[in-house]
């Protein structure tokens, strides 16, 4: 936007890595800021101290002793623990053993209460640190009260004056939808419910999500196509009529990956450590992945790797359909991930039949996720939803090719092969459809046969780059344009707050 000064930021997130991580969300929170300080700005973190969360471990220091936290017409005490990512971003962690000292993070009947103080705490927590941020940027559903807040309660308050928010959506299918009580919990039930005549069946619930969009001053997603498939009411989750509103605030910035982590030369968990310039030690690493998966030792049968949740969303209806005419075709399968119990029998049944050519590990384990990436041939994505992912940036760092359905992450960053260019960098199909999926595993097994077209394949997904610093110049610009646009929500008039 034009101006290089330097920024402070506070990005707020329900998991951070290395602290505390179920999926992706934990990834962006830990990697993103490191990326950002990286270009010069001030970032922090917070988050809450569960009880996962050893503080020797980690090196946790008191920066904040316990202090009353607003919340519910009544009071909750925290206290604030210091730890770091790398050695600069510093990661501010709500304590509270009532919140938050429980075995898991998720899936507790009391999630929006915990949120909301978590985010309340953090806020209070900037007035004791002295420290006011140019931006808050707030991640997914647990966070959304933010910008509702500074809207609000926080409105007239000095100490946030000149503060604006970015709220990023994640996944919108998890909005985080609650009853009235919340409102009375975050301290918001004078101003009531939100109401649009389009969004009828939302009108009378809390959507933390739909709050955070309403009220943030820049909307943003993990990839650009998904910025537009949000935007209809096939992948909008009802939400659709407020983002098409919000369009000119709704921007999409691909997620990147860690390259000091995610790395195969250096990767401690893989059987060979191996670059783009000794790619030829990877088929020792297929190797032992076919001995840990115990499939038959054969270097040259393509090897399908699959890294997922096992539901419908992750394109499991059209792949339980086609997977005996995909193995028909003489492929290994070695797959690892959790799910739905029908497809953990599904492949259960696919071991049974096939047992020299299907392996699977009912868990998410990172180690033996890396050695799936370093020794599969192919990777396969037929994502029915897809707003980022990951799995596949992953992928192309350890030359396993993609093949993966063209939506949302996956239709922005895998390009289609064309053996007549040798341009491409992976096998996209774009029907959501069982033989789309079958033709385009087709077209890699084919293609497999083509030894140097391969590698060359290999090494142009090796080659490029995914990490997170092109990101994180995106995003600063974003909280640039956050800083500079902040003017009264136009256009939003049709909503009513409702009392």
């Amino acid at each position: 936007m034009g101006d290089d000064s330097a920024l402070k930021i506070l990005v707020l997130a329900a998991e951070v890595v290395p602290f505390a991580k179920t999926g992706g969300l934990a990834d962006v929170a830990g990697s993103l800021p490191k990326a950002v300080r990286a270009l010069g700005h001030d970032v922090r973190v917070a988050m809450p101290r569960y009880g996962r969360i050893d503080p020797e471990k980690f090196g946790l220091q008191e920066v904040v002793p316990t202090f009353d936290v607003p919340h519910h017409h009544a009071t909750q005490p925290a206290r604030i623990l210091e730890g770091h990512i790398g050695k600069d971003v510093p990661v501010y962690l709500v304590d509270n053993a009532h919140y938050f000292e429980r075995e898991g993070i998720y899936m507790y009947p009391d999630d929006a209460d915990r949120f909301i103080f978590f985010c309340r705490a953090a806020l209070e927590a900037l007035k004791h640190l002295d420290w006011q941020p140019d931006v808050i940027h707030c991640h997914d559903w647990h966070t959304a009260i933010v910008p509702n807040w500074l809207e609000t309660i926080y409105k007239n308050d000095p100490f946030f004056a000149r503060t604006v928010t970015v709220y990023t959506i994640h996944n919108l299918a998890y909005q985080g939808i609650f009853g009235h009580r919340v409102l009375e919990v975050a301290g918001l039930d004078e101003w009531g419910f939100l109401y649009h005549a389009e969004m009828a069946d939302l009108n009378e619930v809390v959507d933390l999500m739909g709050r955070g969009i309403y009220w943030a001053d820049i909307v943003s997603t993990v990839s650009e196509t998904y910025a537009r498939e949000i935007l209809t009411p096939e992948f909008g989750e009802r939400l659709d009529p407020l983002l098409r509103d919000r369009r000119d605030r709704l921007f999409g910035i691909l997620n990147g990956i860690d390259y000091d982590v995610v790395n195969p030369a250096t990767d401690p968990h893989i059987a060979v450590q191996y670059d783009i310039q000794t790619l030829a030690r990877r088929r020792e690493n297929k190797a032992a992945l076919q001995r840990e998966a115990k499939l038959l030792e054969e270097p040259d049968v393509p090897l399908l790797g699959i890294i997922s949740r096992l539901n419908d969303a992750k394109g499991f209806d059209i792949l339980g359909e086609t997977v005996d005419h995909i193995l028909d075709l003489g492929v290994q399968i070695v797959l690892m991930g959790t799910g739905e119990q029908h497809y953990h029998d599904l492949f259960g049944r696919m071991v049974e039949q096939y047992p020299q050519q299907v392996s699977i590990f009912l868990t998410f384990n990172t180690p033996l996720g890396q050695r799936i990436y370093a020794g599969s041939d192919m990777l396969l994505m037929p994502s029915r939803v897809e707003p980022c992912g990951t799995n596949q940036l992953v992928a192309l760092r350890y030359g396993c090719v993609p093949v993966v359905r063209a939506t949302g992450g996956l239709a922005d960053t895998v390009k289609d092969y064309d053996p007549r260019t040798g341009q491409g960098n992976g096998f996209v199909f774009k029907s959501y459809d069982r033989w789309r999926l079958f033709a385009a595993v087709v077209r890699a097994v084919e293609t497999y046969k083509h030894r140097d077209a391969w590698e060359q394949l290999q090494k142009r997904g090796m080659a490029a780059d995914h990490s997170w610093h092109q990101s994180a110049v995106k995003y600063v610009d974003l909280y640039r344009r956050a800083i500079v646009s902040r003017i009264p929500r136009a256009g939003l008039e049709k909503y009513q707050v409702q009392g």
